[in-house]
């Protein structure tokens, strides 16, 4: 239960970024970097609320870890660049996908198993 834990924690976290980048950097981001912060709070928090809901329900963990390492990954990136940090992280911002979408894969091997 401690991915559950910090499922909630990426939950929590990524709403107070959210109400942040919304309040407390409007008009200090480019159009851009607004843009990279909305899409990082989006992912995260979807892949957070999913991770959370898939974990709560019992299922196999390893698919809501990857949904989990990734949204820190590619939104992690994300809000380090809006905030000024080198653009060479943009490289490293699809491992982050990647591991949402294995985790997304997961998901459907483990509900084929079940349905085995």
């Amino acid at each position: 239960m401690k991915l559950l834990m910090v499922a909630g924690l990426v939950g929590f976290v990524t709403v107070a970024l959210g109400a942040f980048g919304a309040h407390g950097l409007e008009g200090r981001l480019t159009p851009k970097e607004m843009g990279w912060w909305q899409t990082a709070t989006l992912y995260a928090l979807v892949h957070a609320a999913l991770a959370a809901g898939w974990l709560a329900a019992g299922r196999g963990v390893w698919p809501a870890g990857l949904l989990l390492a990734g949204a820190l990954v590619f939104s992690g990136t994300l809000y380090a660049m809006a905030l000024g940090a080198p653009r060479v992280l943009g490289a490293v911002t699809p491992v982050g996908g990647v591991l949402m979408l294995a985790g997304w894969a997961g998901i459907a091997v483990e509900a084929f198993r079940s349905q085995a």
